[in-house]
């Protein structure tokens, strides 16, 4: 068998349609049927074609054979693209015994050039009096009273002839859902995302040919106000106060015939305008629909829009307008009720089985005319009753006035809710289970990391990070999807990065999301705490500023994308530099922002100078990394003088002759080790006992805040004290991880105390039910129980390294990581005296495992003994252990178990 590439991709991303510049092209690996035994890739050819009018290909460019292992990084070298445009490309791998084999993918171009724009922003006429609400506007709170009804937008237009290809390119300043001849044109949701509308502004390509025919023909938009004009955070300011006091639509349709020609039809003032049934749309506090007003066929080109309003002109300033580079907002999961509770009057409680983040679609039979149904919805029960206390301001509330017809379908489309639990008031009968679902939303991103194990409890609380991360990367990385939150906090997002970026292929998003942070650092070089940055206007304080360095970083270290580096290190150096300048005796006390130290920590507190000179030294040390990475070494010298120097001051201010770390706090400790802040082995073993002590004193329970959780795990069994991870990942009791679990919990808690049986809930203030940063455990699932990693020095998973730990509370464990070189497999189980490990490495990356046992391991590969051929044994630094290097392939590794 040969090997075989799969998962192409264009920037990151399968099959993107509006890629502008120069593709850069990437690839994994498998083995394949049939040839020879190839192992690894030693060359590859990249041939790119462009579609032209007639439908026939021409070549654009020609990589030629290139005697090369890589498999990401692979930039087009080829002819200029063109604008709204399709490619094809075909990839050639060849493997060490020269066998071939191929795959296709296939792109297309957004708008290359600014000019190339014909489409205007468009909106509401002033001029025409808006339709008013209803009577029952009374029934609305005074917060939402204010929101306008959902813009309508269409265009009729006449063919001669069906085009051969028909591209459309569309973008608001707000939110917008786009229809060619009544079908909807793309999955996005909530198109197009939240960025920093200062800066960029993101629009969508797709391929509309197939909805379009001789005659007459319709585009139309529906327009809310999502990111742009509603309802952001804890700021009650509206319209004029964000962003913009009205939302605006482009659209810019490229009809190409056969014969060559090209035709635009863009966003201008021939469209028509109207209000929608949609009387008021907001993300936070949801959607008013009244059906009694609706036009089903509004948007199809037989409908008279002779009556409607011109639409306004509201600009022509294009040059903020940017493609989608990652995969949008999609419905990705639609979950069935898992009970209906009657409570009388109409009114019943829907249980979803899962905390979550999306809209409900309810199925409404032989409601009459004028009936008011509303949607409520929260993430935990009170009493059987709807908990919202810890939702603020937030109004997650839905409503649909019905028509009379006999059956119905609501399913709000410009809002989302984070819930597990929804309130259905005002249906007449008996509401069945099957006719209530909920719609899970967020960026559609691959999940490549897996996880399952012998233990429920600890298979539910990987679930429940997965959950945490479906229901935070909406748009942005936010710290909460329920309450009147639902910020990009940086701190938050970078402890969780490397779990997100083990969890599933987060790279693009994150580093679409790092433009928004770099907008908004400011002319001294600090990050925010936020960003898109539009409240809590001040530098990023220690850990929450330090995003800016280290989500770049881990988005490198898990790809192996440069380019994500390239954009970041002249901001990562200004970061670092402002918080020298500000803190001449490099002890981080001066500008630190809102200092929040080691947030919603339990039991002991890490002081805040600690925390915040231990970041400065790592970032200093991230940023050095990253410049050697580019070949900055004259950029990357000073900095490396800088952080040691860091590191002295930190030692000399916090760390005493015995290893005491001050505050005494694991915190501290983690940090420490964590950050390598130590002066040698000696002092690194000294602060590694005052760990141990700091969490055995505790009955093995931590006391860690969000930022430094994630290290509990990782520097105990780097320290040889597995034994502590693994009774701390075990334990449930309050605080710990499996203790939400225990109470029920389908996602990861804010608060390690959320709920209790002795205090009920904390305080509603802050206390989310669905906040991902108490997760960042979840990283070493995959690198330390399954031992998926990559060596130091290494990127994309060049180097990878195998290192399980073989948790004594456990019968078996079993996964996977699909890393840019290609599947990685894991799979241990205790059979008698011994550990069975399966373990499968891909073509192209040879790993090595370290295996701590006495006795050398038994190695097979296809039923016969490998150890000769594809193991040495090394002895481990801490105790005898045995080093194997397994070439690609599937091994099963015999272990003395301990």
């Amino acid at each position: 068998m040969t090997i075989r590439a799969y998962a192409l991709r264009v920037n990151g991303v399968h099959e993107p349609q509006g890629v502008v510049g120069s593709p850069v092209f990437s690839w994994r690996l498998r083995e394949g049927e049939g040839g020879a035994h190839g192992s690894r890739q030693v060359a590859f050819r990249i041939v790119v074609e462009q579609r032209m009018p007639d439908g026939a290909f021409a070549r654009t460019w020609d990589s030629a054979r290139t005697a090369s292992a890589d498999t990401t990084g692979i930039v087009y070298r080829g002819a200029p693209l063109v604008t709204s445009t399709d490619y094809r490309w075909t990839l050639e791998v060849e493997d060490e015994h020269r066998e071939t084999t191929t795959a296709r993918g296939e792109f297309a171009t957004g708008i290359v050039h600014v000019d190339e724009w014909h489409a205007a922003w468009i909106g509401r006429n002033p001029v025409y009096r808006q339709v008013a609400l209803p009577p029952q506007d009374t029934d609305i709170s005074f917060t939402v009273n204010k929101l306008q009804p959902v813009r309508r937008f269409v265009r009729h237009f006449d063919l001669d002839e069906v085009p051969a290809v028909a591209k459309v390119h569309a973008s608001a300043k707000g939110i917008y859902r786009l229809y060619v001849n009544g079908h909807k044109v793309g999955g996005d949701e909530l198109a197009p995302g939240w960025t920093e509308y200062r800066d960029r502004i993101t629009y969508q390509s797709w391929d509309v040919s197939a909805h379009l025919r001789r005659g007459s023909n319709s585009i139309a938009a529906l327009l809310g106000d999502g990111w742009y004009v509603g309802f952001i955070g804890t700021d009650r300011r509206h319209q004029a106060q964000h962003y913009g006091t009205e939302p605006e639509f482009l659209a810019q349709l490229v009809l190409d015939s056969a014969g060559g020609g090209r035709t635009v039809l863009a966003t201008d003032a021939t469209f028509k305008e109207a209000a929608s049934d949609i009387l008021y749309a907001d993300l936070l506090m949801g959607q008013y629909e009244d059906s009694r007003r609706a036009e089903p066929t509004w948007h199809l080109a037989e409908h008279d829009i002779g009556e409607w309003s011109d639409a306004a002109v509201k600009g022509r300033d294009r040059s903020l307008l940017t493609p989608e580079v990652d995969p949008g907002v999609r419905a990705t999961k639609r979950l069935p009720a898992v009970s209906v509770q009657s409570r009388g009057d109409g009114r019943f409680i829907v249980d979803f089985g899962q905390n979550l983040v999306g809209r409900v679609r309810l199925t409404l039979r032989d409601q009459s005319a004028g009936r008011r149904i509303q949607l409520n919805h929260a993430e935990v029960l009170d009493d059987g009753e709807l908990y919202t206390a810890n939702l603020r301001t937030a109004e997650p509330v839905d409503v649909f006035w019905t028509d009379g017809s006999a059956e119905q379908v609501f399913e709000p489309r410009f809002t989302l809710h984070g819930f597990r639990f929804a309130e259905v008031q005002g249906y007449v009968g008996q509401l069945d289970a099957a006719d209530v679902e909920a719609v899970v939303l967020h960026n559609d991103v691959e999940f490549v990391g897996e996880f399952a194990s012998s233990d429920p409890l600890l298979d539910r609380l990987f679930q429940n990070i997965q959950w945490g991360l479906r229901g935070n990367f909406v748009s942005i990385p936010t710290d909460c999807p329920q309450r009147d939150e639902r910020l990009g906090w940086l701190a938050d997002a970078q402890v969780f990065a490397p779990t997100a970026l083990a969890l599933a292929d987060l790279g693009p998003l994150l580093r679409r999301w790092m433009r928004d942070v770099r907008s908004a650092q400011n002319a001294d070089g600090a990050f925010p705490d936020i960003a898109p940055h539009l409240i809590h206007l001040r530098e990023g304080a220690p850990a929450w500023g330090d995003g800016g360095v280290t989500v770049p970083w881990n988005v490198y270290r898990a790809t192996g994308d440069v380019c994500v580096l390239e954009e970041a290190a002249d901001s990562m150096i200004a970061w670092v530099r402002h918080i020298e300048r500000h803190n001449p005796d490099l002890i981080w006390r001066a500008q630190v922002g809102n200092d929040y130290g080691d947030w919603l920590q339990i039991g002991e507190e890490t002081r805040k100078d600690v925390l915040s000179t231990a970041y400065f030294a790592h970032s200093a040390e991230l940023t050095v990394r990253a410049l050697r990475v580019l070949g900055r070494e004259s950029d990357a010298a000073p900095l490396a003088d800088l952080r040691e120097r860091v590191a002295a001051a930190y030692r000399a201010a916090f760390v005493t002759e015995d290893g005491t770390v001050a505050g005494d706090t694991q915190g501290g400790y983690l940090l420490t080790l964590a950050f390598g802040l130590f002066r040698d082995d000696a002092e690194r073993d000294r602060i590694a006992q005052q760990l141990v002590e700091a969490v055995v004193r505790r009955d093995v329970s931590l006391t860690t805040g969000f930022v430094t959780v994630g290290l509990l795990c990782p520097v105990l069994a780097q320290l040889g004290r597995e034994d502590l991870a693994f009774r701390l990942l075990h334990n449930d009791s309050n605080p710990s991880w499996l203790f939400s679990v225990r109470n029920g919990a389908t996602t990861v808690w804010e608060r390690w105390d959320g709920w209790t049986p002795e205090h009920g809930f904390q305080s509603a203030r802050m206390n989310s039910f669905n906040h991902y940063s108490l997760g960042s455990v979840g990283e070493w699932f995959i690198s330390g129980i399954l031992g998926i990693r990559q060596s130091e020095s290494s990127a994309g998973y060049r180097e990878i390294e195998l290192a399980p730990r073989f948790d004594p509370h456990l019968g078996h464990a079993t996964g996977a990581l699909e890393t840019p070189r290609g599947r990685v497999e894991s799979s241990w189980r205790r059979d008698g005296d011994r550990i069975v490990w399966n373990v499968s490495v891909p073509p192209g990356a040879p790993a090595t495992a370290e295996l701590c046992c006495d006795a050398a391991p038994e190695v097979t590969k296809g039923g016969e003994n490998a150890t000769h051929s594809h193991g040495v044994a090394l002895t481990d630094r801490n105790q005898r252990g045995h080093r194997l290097r397994l070439e690609p392939g599937a091994y099963e590794i015999r272990i003395p178990a301990r």
